[in-house]
């Protein structure tokens, strides 16, 4: 963030004033450019080749996606200078590829814990002796039908922001996975359909997974 900025400030610091104080012929603002650009992408390659976190893959993807090509160098004062100059990436396409992999594999399978574990805490509500929630007065399960919806949105919601192809690719994914899910929650509920018939609720439970099940459709 410190060298984002510094960098943006900067160069609308050259095209303002030092330009022009300068013959044509010199390109100043192109060699103000490049250096920043060079140190910059030498700092995101040290960082990508070191060990990341999740949140600092994600953080510098969105740097190389997002941040950098979009809200830095299309900034109205430099736009266009720096379309003139032509600095390309901060980080190789080859190891851009490769960070984009770790976050979709490490994406993925937080999803699909948080779907498994919501899908626990749901088959424990079904033995608890308690009605299921109510939402717009019909039976429903909150914390099942919405929290997965949202789960699975989320995730392409955070990956979309870095770049559109990651987005796709991560609902792909989840796309291929969903259906999964959704057949362990079919056995599990057929499970509680054939062995907890004198259960106190069973009937609202019965209906509040019926109604689950518009919401996942």
């Amino acid at each position: 963030l410190h060298m984002g900025k510094t960098m943006k400030e900067d160069l609308i610091v050259v095209v303002k004033y030092i330009k022009e104080l300068y013959p044509p012929e010199f390109n100043v603002f192109s060699i103000y450019a490049e250096l920043y650009h060079n140190y910059f992408a030498s700092q995101a390659k040290k960082s990508a080749e070191s060990h990341l976190e999740d949140k600092d893959i994600y953080l510098l993807l969105s740097w190389v996606h997002n941040f950098y090509p979009k809200d830095m160098r299309k900034d109205h004062a430099l736009a266009k200078e720096l379309d003139k100059v032509k600095l390309g990436s901060l980080l190789p396409s080859s190891l851009s590829k490769e960070l984009e992999k770790k976050y979709l594999d490490s994406e993925e399978v937080t999803v699909n814990n948080s779907l498994r574990k919501c899908l626990d805490k749901e088959i424990q509500r079904w033995k608890e002796d308690k009605e299921p929630e109510t939402l717009n007065g019909h039976f429903q399960s909150e914390l099942l039908g919405i929290f997965v919806i949202q789960s699975i949105y989320s995730g392409q919601e955070r990956a979309q922001y870095i770049s559109r192809a990651v987005g796709e690719e991560l609902s792909r994914r989840l796309w291929k996975e969903l259906p999964v899910f959704l057949r362990s929650y079919r056995d599990a509920f057929e499970d509680f359909k054939e062995k907890s018939k004198k259960h106190t609720y069973y009937k609202p439970i019965l209906i509040a997974n019926i109604n689950n099940c518009w919401n996942f459709r």
